[in-house]
């Protein structure tokens, strides 16, 4: 376990990071023995130092959900991170390309939360009783960490590499579709890049919701009425660079788009 000067010392860098674009060095270099619950600690105080500065916590993301993520990044269990309000963007955004470092988009579903939810022994049916609205999104990736080499405590510190969420399409009650079977095409450029299923988050979307209600109890914290939680990627995670055109077509549930700039 790491001790508290340092947790804060690797918090504030991360800071840092984000506000100059230049990630740091990998911490499991630097700390070899740093664990998971180091990680999670860092993430915890870098979010705090976020909201002491005025944002504003609406929701949570959960990583590493698929089988597809999984292969992509050589990591084998979830995570989450935090979502800030000014990380919501609507659909039909542009999107300042040099705000995020190593920027890569991928394809989700988002749950809006009516009730809260907390664990443990929450379970899927808790999610979906407590949910209010599921509506297509794009992730946008961010890296504060050097890229090459990353392991599971990296990307947690980083807050699970979350950068923004863009919502749209059409927001669906949770029994009004069968959330295992909503797909998604993801175009860049009106070229097809990635296609998916969201039976690919550990079977059903909605079962990221729950291991993440029962993950942060652990840590004495739950999911709120009104939190937007983004239930992990069911596509590889995909390149942007500034010019390009995102569009995530969602069938009967409509379209995400964005573009870089």
């Amino acid at each position: 376990m790491l001790d508290p000067a340092t947790i804060e010392a690797i918090a504030d860098e991360l800071l840092e990071a984000g506000r100059s674009r230049v990630p740091v060095p990998l911490l499991t270099a630097r700390h070899p023995d740093m664990t998971v619950e180091d990680s999670y600690a860092v993430q915890r105080l870098w979010r705090q130092r976020n909201e002491d500065a005025g944002r504003r916590l609406v929701g949570r993301k959960i990583g590493l959900t698929s089988r597809a993520m999984q292969a992509a990044t050589g990591i084998t269990e979830p995570d989450y991170g935090a979502i800030f309000d000014d990380m919501v963007l609507e659909t039909g955004c542009s999107v300042e390309w040099s705000r995020y470092s190593h920027p890569r988009v991928e394809v989700e579903l988002a749950f809006v939360l009516k009730d809260d939810l907390s664990g443990p022994g929450c379970t899927i049916f808790d999610v979906l009783n407590a949910t209010d609205y599921v509506v297509p999104a794009l992730e946008i990736l961010d890296s504060r960490i050097e890229m090459e080499g990353r392991t599971i405590v990296d990307t947690i510190s980083d807050n699970a590499a979350m950068g923004a969420m863009v919502v749209g399409g059409r927001p669906v009650r949770p029994d009004a579709v069968d959330l295992r079977w909503v797909s998604a095409i993801l175009y860049k450029n009106q070229v097809v890049e990635e296609t998916g299923v969201a039976a690919g988050v550990l079977d059903h979307p909605a079962a990221g919701v729950h291991w993440l209600a029962n993950k942060i109890a652990a840590h004495g914290d739950g999911l709120k009425a009104g939190d937007i939680i983004l239930a992990g990627s069911f596509t590889r995670p995909m390149w942007v660079h500034a010019g390009d055109t995102v569009h995530a077509d969602f069938g009967p549930l409509g379209a995400v788009t964005c573009r870089f700039v």
